[in-house]
């Protein structure tokens, strides 16, 4: 795990210094001083905007942005108020949140760490934890979820996204071929043992994250056998144009937990 965690590390590294990662694209100004003023919004998935209500009181809160760096939801709930700690493995990720922080005079506590890990965090000192589609890119869910109960206080307030498994039973470089859907791999995926040696190795030598499936049991019921009851949910697509299986499926989700 700790091989699979340093390669995602140096991956995102290399995918937010390139320009190029739409998750490494800092907010800009406007939307900064919008956030000062109440108006604000942040997404869990890649398009839909969370709830309002999800957030509770987010002025004077401690917020957890859980390997969500990239200049964008931290200096956002920033903003509107929220003292923020960001836990990110990338650096590259955690400077885009320094710099918008520092650019802005924000609240924000940049921390280079592991998801599935946060020994570094005390006990319950935490309002909320706001953790989008990331938990792809760890073998093992259920450690993420137990850290989130035990870093949050009583009645505090975990916001996730993540990807819907069946995403995962196609070969996506076929689809982008033009080919239609068909199964291919048993659920859960892994990069690690599904691909094949040529495949898992051209996609290392890319610089490519790894990215792992997660059953609904272990997403889900994951946040419950960790003490959460789920109180809110949504689904959400992707631009068609991004993958051809968002004419058939949401292949995204996000819940709401309370610890």
């Amino acid at each position: 795990m700790r091989d699979v965690l340093e390669h995602n590390r140096e991956a995102w590294n290399r995918q937010s210094r390139s320009g190029n990662c739409r998750w490494s694209d800092p907010v800009d100004a406007a939307t900064i001083a919008a956030a000062r003023r109440g108006q604000w919004q942040v997404i869990l998935t890649p398009n839909l905007p969370v709830p309002a209500d999800w957030f509770g009181e987010i002025a004077k809160a401690r917020v957890l942005c859980l390997a969500s760096g990239g200049g964008q939801q931290a200096p956002v709930l920033a903003a509107a108020g929220a003292e923020v700690v960001s836990v990110d493995a990338s650096e590259a990720q955690l400077a885009k949140d320094r710099e918008v922080a520092e650019r802005h005079g924000l609240a924000v506590h940049p921390v280079r760490g592991d998801m599935a890990d946060l020994g570094c965090l005390p006990d319950g000192s935490f309002d909320l934890v706001f953790h989008p589609v990331s938990n792809v890119f760890v073998p093992d869910v259920r450690p993420v979820w137990r850290e989130c109960h035990r870093v949050l206080r009583a009645g505090g307030r975990l916001l996730s996204g993540f990807m819907n498994p069946a995403f995962f039973l196609f070969d996506h470089e076929a689809l982008e071929r033009g080919e239609p859907p068909v199964a291919t791999f048993e659920l859960p995926f892994a990069d690690t043992r599904d691909l094949t040696p040529d495949q898992l190795q051209a996609r290392m030598a890319a610089g490519e994250p790894l990215e792992f499936s997660h059953s609904l049991d272990a997403q889900i019921g994951g946040q419950i056998e960790a003490g959460f009851v789920i109180t809110g949910f949504y689904e959400d697509r992707w631009d068609p144009a991004a993958t051809r299986l968002d004419r058939f499926m949401p292949t995204s989700m996000a819940t709401l937990a309370v610890r």
